[in-house]
Protein backbone atom coordinates (compact mmCIF):
# COMPACT_ATOMS: atom_id res chain seq x y z
CA UNK A 1 0.00 0.00 0.00
CA UNK A 2 2.84 2.35 0.93
CA UNK A 3 4.70 1.38 -2.24
CA UNK A 4 1.59 2.16 -4.32
CA UNK A 5 1.28 5.57 -2.64
CA UNK A 6 4.93 6.35 -3.41
CA UNK A 7 4.47 5.34 -7.05
CA UNK A 8 1.37 7.54 -7.32
CA UNK A 9 3.16 10.47 -5.71
CA UNK A 10 6.08 10.15 -8.14
CA UNK A 11 3.69 9.97 -11.10
CA UNK A 12 1.89 13.07 -9.85
CA UNK A 13 5.19 14.92 -9.45
CA UNK A 14 6.30 14.03 -12.99
CA UNK A 15 2.92 15.17 -14.32
CA UNK A 16 3.22 18.51 -12.51
CA UNK A 17 6.71 19.05 -13.99
CA UNK A 18 5.33 18.37 -17.48
CA UNK A 19 2.44 20.76 -16.85
CA UNK A 20 4.74 23.51 -15.60
CA UNK A 21 6.97 23.24 -18.67
CA UNK A 22 3.96 23.38 -20.97
CA UNK A 23 2.27 26.35 -19.31
CA UNK A 24 5.14 28.77 -19.86
CA UNK A 25 4.47 32.49 -19.69
CA UNK A 26 5.60 34.82 -22.48
CA UNK A 27 6.60 38.34 -21.46
CA UNK A 28 5.29 41.15 -23.65
CA UNK A 29 6.31 44.82 -23.40
CA UNK A 30 4.72 46.58 -20.44
CA UNK A 31 2.72 48.92 -22.67
CA UNK A 32 1.31 46.12 -24.84
CA UNK A 33 -2.46 46.49 -24.90
CA UNK A 34 -4.47 43.28 -24.56
CA UNK A 35 -7.18 43.17 -27.22
CA UNK A 36 -8.46 39.60 -26.91
CA UNK A 37 -8.10 36.72 -24.48
CA UNK A 38 -10.41 33.75 -24.90
CA UNK A 39 -10.13 30.12 -23.78
CA UNK A 40 -12.15 27.16 -25.05
CA UNK A 41 -12.01 23.57 -23.77
CA UNK A 42 -12.12 21.19 -25.42
CA UNK A 43 -11.24 22.76 -28.76
CA UNK A 44 -8.85 22.29 -31.65
CA UNK A 45 -6.44 24.38 -33.71
CA UNK A 46 -4.94 23.70 -37.15
CA UNK A 47 -1.28 24.53 -36.46
CA UNK A 48 0.66 25.47 -39.64
CA UNK A 49 3.81 23.38 -40.04
CA UNK A 50 5.02 24.66 -43.41
CA UNK A 51 4.48 27.35 -46.06
CA UNK A 52 1.45 27.60 -48.33
CA UNK A 53 2.43 25.93 -51.60
CA UNK A 54 0.77 24.03 -54.43
CA UNK A 55 -2.68 25.09 -53.27
CA UNK A 56 -2.46 23.87 -49.70
CA UNK A 57 -1.13 24.74 -46.25
CA UNK A 58 0.53 21.94 -44.24
CA UNK A 59 -1.17 21.76 -40.85
CA UNK A 60 -1.32 19.60 -37.73
CA UNK A 61 -4.63 19.58 -35.88
CA UNK A 62 -3.98 19.70 -32.12
CA UNK A 63 -6.65 19.39 -29.44
CA UNK A 64 -6.97 20.47 -25.84
CA UNK A 65 -7.47 23.74 -23.99
CA UNK A 66 -7.12 26.44 -26.68
CA UNK A 67 -6.28 29.98 -25.59
CA UNK A 68 -6.42 32.76 -28.18
CA UNK A 69 -4.81 36.09 -27.33
CA UNK A 70 -4.01 39.27 -29.26
CA UNK A 71 -2.14 42.46 -28.35
CA UNK A 72 -1.39 45.84 -29.87
CA UNK A 73 2.02 47.40 -29.19
CA UNK A 74 1.72 51.17 -29.81
CA UNK A 75 5.29 51.80 -30.99
CA UNK A 76 5.97 53.70 -34.21
CA UNK A 77 8.55 52.16 -36.52
CA UNK A 78 8.77 48.81 -34.77
CA UNK A 79 9.65 45.91 -37.10
CA UNK A 80 8.09 42.47 -37.13
CA UNK A 81 11.46 40.92 -36.27
CA UNK A 82 11.81 43.24 -33.27
CA UNK A 83 8.46 41.91 -32.08
CA UNK A 84 9.10 38.24 -32.78
CA UNK A 85 12.76 37.83 -31.80
CA UNK A 86 12.39 38.27 -28.00
CA UNK A 87 9.30 36.03 -27.95
CA UNK A 88 11.17 33.36 -29.90
CA UNK A 89 14.04 33.56 -27.41
CA UNK A 90 11.64 33.09 -24.51
CA UNK A 91 10.11 30.03 -26.18
CA UNK A 92 13.58 28.56 -26.74
CA UNK A 93 14.52 29.15 -23.10
CA UNK A 94 11.25 27.51 -22.01
CA UNK A 95 12.12 24.36 -23.92
CA UNK A 96 9.91 24.80 -26.98
CA UNK A 97 11.00 23.28 -30.27
CA UNK A 98 10.35 25.50 -33.29
CA UNK A 99 8.46 23.52 -35.93
CA UNK A 100 8.18 26.20 -38.59
CA UNK A 101 9.07 29.88 -38.96
CA UNK A 102 8.55 32.16 -41.92
CA UNK A 103 8.44 35.76 -43.12
CA UNK A 104 5.68 37.05 -45.45
CA UNK A 105 6.66 35.72 -48.89
CA UNK A 106 8.35 32.60 -47.48
CA UNK A 107 5.09 31.86 -45.63
CA UNK A 108 3.11 31.98 -48.85
CA UNK A 109 2.02 35.62 -48.58
CA UNK A 110 -1.64 36.38 -49.16
CA UNK A 111 -2.61 32.70 -49.37
CA UNK A 112 -0.97 31.78 -46.06
CA UNK A 113 -2.70 34.66 -44.29
CA UNK A 114 -6.13 33.56 -45.46
CA UNK A 115 -5.61 29.81 -44.96
CA UNK A 116 -4.41 29.98 -41.35
CA UNK A 117 -6.57 31.00 -38.39
CA UNK A 118 -6.47 34.75 -37.76
CA UNK A 119 -8.81 36.48 -35.34
CA UNK A 120 -11.07 38.94 -37.18
CA UNK A 121 -10.51 42.70 -36.94
CA UNK A 122 -10.40 44.66 -34.78
CA UNK A 123 -8.97 41.80 -32.66
CA UNK A 124 -6.01 41.30 -35.01
CA UNK A 125 -4.43 43.33 -37.81
CA UNK A 126 -2.27 41.67 -40.47
CA UNK A 127 -0.30 43.68 -42.99
CA UNK A 128 -0.31 41.43 -46.08
CA UNK A 129 3.15 42.70 -47.04
CA UNK A 130 4.79 42.40 -43.61
CA UNK A 131 4.09 39.58 -41.18
CA UNK A 132 5.92 36.69 -39.53
CA UNK A 133 4.73 33.36 -38.19
CA UNK A 134 6.21 30.77 -35.85
CA UNK A 135 4.86 27.42 -34.65
CA UNK A 136 6.44 25.54 -31.75
CA UNK A 137 5.81 22.66 -29.38
CA UNK A 138 6.90 20.93 -26.18
CA UNK A 139 6.35 17.26 -27.00
CA UNK A 140 2.62 16.64 -27.18
CA UNK A 141 1.95 18.77 -24.10
CA UNK A 142 1.91 22.28 -25.52
CA UNK A 143 1.63 23.78 -29.03
CA UNK A 144 1.88 27.43 -30.02
CA UNK A 145 1.09 29.41 -33.16
CA UNK A 146 2.55 32.92 -33.03
CA UNK A 147 1.69 35.55 -35.66
CA UNK A 148 3.09 39.10 -35.65
CA UNK A 149 2.52 42.04 -37.98
CA UNK A 150 2.65 45.82 -37.93
CA UNK A 151 1.07 49.02 -39.17
CA UNK A 152 2.77 52.39 -39.47
CA UNK A 153 2.18 53.15 -35.79
CA UNK A 154 1.84 49.82 -33.99
CA UNK A 155 2.89 46.21 -33.74
CA UNK A 156 0.37 43.37 -33.43
CA UNK A 157 0.70 39.94 -31.86
CA UNK A 158 -1.60 36.92 -32.04
CA UNK A 159 -0.88 33.87 -29.90
CA UNK A 160 -2.84 30.62 -30.10
CA UNK A 161 -1.80 28.17 -27.38
CA UNK A 162 -3.06 24.59 -27.16
CA UNK A 163 -2.45 22.75 -23.90
CA UNK A 164 -3.08 19.05 -23.55
CA UNK A 165 -6.03 18.14 -21.31
CA UNK A 166 -5.00 18.44 -17.68
CA UNK A 167 -2.62 21.36 -18.14
CA UNK A 168 -3.55 24.23 -15.78
CA UNK A 169 -5.47 27.04 -17.56
CA UNK A 170 -2.73 29.62 -16.91
CA UNK A 171 -2.49 32.49 -19.35
CA UNK A 172 0.43 31.76 -21.65
CA UNK A 173 1.44 35.41 -21.94
CA UNK A 174 1.51 38.51 -19.77
CA UNK A 175 2.83 42.09 -19.93
CA UNK A 176 6.50 42.40 -19.07
CA UNK A 177 7.80 45.25 -16.87
CA UNK A 178 10.28 46.30 -19.52
CA UNK A 179 10.05 48.68 -22.43
CA UNK A 180 9.32 47.53 -25.96
CA UNK A 181 12.31 47.08 -28.28
CA UNK A 182 13.35 50.41 -29.73
CA UNK A 183 15.58 51.22 -32.65
CA UNK A 184 18.99 52.49 -31.52
CA UNK A 185 19.06 56.26 -31.05
CA UNK A 186 21.91 56.63 -33.53
CA UNK A 187 20.39 54.33 -36.11
CA UNK A 188 19.92 55.90 -39.52
CA UNK A 189 16.32 56.09 -40.61
CA UNK A 190 15.39 54.48 -43.89
CA UNK A 191 14.79 57.30 -46.34
CA UNK A 192 11.26 57.68 -47.65
CA UNK A 193 10.96 56.40 -51.22
CA UNK A 194 10.54 59.07 -53.86
CA UNK A 195 8.83 56.96 -56.52
CA UNK A 196 6.42 54.07 -56.81
CA UNK A 197 9.24 51.80 -58.00
CA UNK A 198 11.38 52.66 -54.97
CA UNK A 199 8.42 52.24 -52.62
CA UNK A 200 7.39 48.83 -53.88
CA UNK A 201 10.96 47.51 -53.92
CA UNK A 202 11.69 48.92 -50.47
CA UNK A 203 8.43 47.95 -48.75
CA UNK A 204 7.17 45.09 -50.90
CA UNK A 205 3.88 46.85 -51.55
CA UNK A 206 2.43 50.25 -52.38
CA UNK A 207 -1.01 51.84 -52.20
CA UNK A 208 -2.30 53.13 -55.54
CA UNK A 209 -3.65 56.19 -53.81
CA UNK A 210 -4.98 58.18 -56.77
CA UNK A 211 -7.52 55.58 -57.97
CA UNK A 212 -11.22 56.43 -57.78
CA UNK A 213 -14.32 54.25 -57.72
CA UNK A 214 -17.96 55.22 -57.46
CA UNK A 215 -19.56 54.28 -54.13
CA UNK A 216 -20.49 50.60 -54.15
CA UNK A 217 -19.13 50.18 -57.68
CA UNK A 218 -16.20 48.14 -58.94
CA UNK A 219 -15.75 50.30 -62.06
CA UNK A 220 -12.47 52.18 -62.08
CA UNK A 221 -12.85 55.87 -62.90
CA UNK A 222 -11.69 57.33 -66.21
CA UNK A 223 -9.10 59.68 -64.71
CA UNK A 224 -5.44 59.89 -65.65
CA UNK A 225 -3.99 57.78 -62.85
CA UNK A 226 -0.27 58.40 -62.54
CA UNK A 227 0.12 55.44 -60.17
CA UNK A 228 -0.93 53.01 -62.92
CA UNK A 229 1.49 54.54 -65.42
CA UNK A 230 4.31 54.23 -62.88
CA UNK A 231 3.34 50.65 -62.07
CA UNK A 232 3.24 49.82 -65.77
CA UNK A 233 6.77 51.22 -66.22
CA UNK A 234 7.94 49.15 -63.24
CA UNK A 235 6.53 45.93 -64.71
CA UNK A 236 7.67 46.63 -68.25
CA UNK A 237 11.24 47.17 -67.03
CA UNK A 238 11.47 43.53 -65.95
CA UNK A 239 9.11 40.88 -67.41
CA UNK A 240 9.95 38.58 -64.47
CA UNK A 241 8.26 40.92 -62.01
CA UNK A 242 4.85 39.81 -60.75
CA UNK A 243 2.29 41.90 -58.87
CA UNK A 244 -0.86 41.00 -56.97
CA UNK A 245 -3.43 43.78 -56.96
CA UNK A 246 -5.33 43.56 -53.65
CA UNK A 247 -8.58 45.44 -53.14
CA UNK A 248 -9.65 46.67 -49.67
CA UNK A 249 -12.88 48.15 -48.33
CA UNK A 250 -14.20 49.76 -45.17
CA UNK A 251 -16.45 47.84 -42.76
CA UNK A 252 -19.78 49.06 -44.16
CA UNK A 253 -21.75 46.00 -45.23
CA UNK A 254 -21.28 42.24 -44.91
CA UNK A 255 -17.84 40.68 -45.18
CA UNK A 256 -18.63 38.40 -48.13
CA UNK A 257 -20.01 41.31 -50.15
CA UNK A 258 -16.99 43.45 -49.31
CA UNK A 259 -14.57 40.71 -50.31
CA UNK A 260 -16.38 40.34 -53.65
CA UNK A 261 -16.37 44.12 -54.16
CA UNK A 262 -12.70 44.48 -53.27
CA UNK A 263 -11.72 41.65 -55.61
CA UNK A 264 -13.81 43.15 -58.41
CA UNK A 265 -12.09 46.52 -57.96
CA UNK A 266 -8.67 44.89 -58.10
CA UNK A 267 -9.76 43.04 -61.26
CA UNK A 268 -10.89 46.33 -62.78
CA UNK A 269 -7.44 47.78 -62.18
CA UNK A 270 -5.84 44.69 -63.70
CA UNK A 271 -7.91 45.04 -66.87
CA UNK A 272 -6.91 48.70 -67.18
CA UNK A 273 -3.24 47.74 -66.87
CA UNK A 274 -3.61 45.13 -69.61
CA UNK A 275 -5.74 47.13 -72.05
CA UNK A 276 -4.26 50.61 -71.62
CA UNK A 277 -0.62 49.83 -70.86
CA UNK A 278 -0.24 46.49 -72.66
CA UNK A 279 1.10 44.74 -69.55
CA UNK A 280 1.39 40.97 -69.88
CA UNK A 281 -1.54 39.44 -68.02
CA UNK A 282 0.75 36.77 -66.53
CA UNK A 283 2.51 39.49 -64.52
CA UNK A 284 -0.69 40.41 -62.69
CA UNK A 285 -3.24 38.82 -60.38
CA UNK A 286 -6.24 40.29 -58.56
CA UNK A 287 -7.45 39.45 -55.05
CA UNK A 288 -9.78 40.99 -52.49
CA UNK A 289 -9.36 41.29 -48.72
CA UNK A 290 -12.59 43.13 -47.96
CA UNK A 291 -12.21 44.91 -44.62
CA UNK A 292 -9.79 42.36 -43.11
CA UNK A 293 -6.64 44.48 -43.43
CA UNK A 294 -7.46 48.07 -42.42
CA UNK A 295 -4.90 50.87 -42.47
CA UNK A 296 -6.84 52.98 -40.00
CA UNK A 297 -9.82 52.87 -37.67
CA UNK A 298 -13.18 52.38 -39.35
CA UNK A 299 -14.78 54.45 -36.57
CA UNK A 300 -14.07 57.69 -38.46
CA UNK A 301 -14.83 58.87 -41.99
CA UNK A 302 -11.15 59.63 -42.59
CA UNK A 303 -10.25 56.10 -41.51
CA UNK A 304 -12.89 54.54 -43.76
CA UNK A 305 -11.66 56.63 -46.69
CA UNK A 306 -8.09 55.41 -46.07
CA UNK A 307 -9.22 51.80 -45.87
CA UNK A 308 -10.93 51.88 -49.29
CA UNK A 309 -7.96 51.28 -51.56
CA UNK A 310 -6.13 48.99 -53.99
CA UNK A 311 -2.58 47.95 -53.17
CA UNK A 312 0.09 46.47 -55.43
CA UNK A 313 1.98 43.67 -53.69
CA UNK A 314 5.29 42.54 -55.19
CA UNK A 315 5.79 38.76 -55.41
CA UNK A 316 9.10 36.96 -55.57
CA UNK A 317 10.48 36.34 -59.03
CA UNK A 318 10.26 32.71 -60.22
Amino acid sequence: MIRLAVICACALLLNCVAQASAAQVLRLPSHAQTITEDTAFPDSYALPTGPYADGQLPERVVEGRVTRQTWRIPTQGITTLQILAPLRTQLDEAGYEVLFECDTRACGGFDFRFETEVLPPPDMYVNLADFRFLSAQIGNQSHIGLLVSRSENSGFVQLIHVAKAGIPPDSVARPDPVDAPQAPANAQETPEPHSLAQAIQQNGHVVLSDLTFDTGSSDLGQGDFSSLAALADFLAADPARRIVLVGHTDTVGALDRNIDLSRARAASVLERMVTLYNIDRTQLAAEGAGYLAPRASNATKAGRDANRRVEAVLLGTP
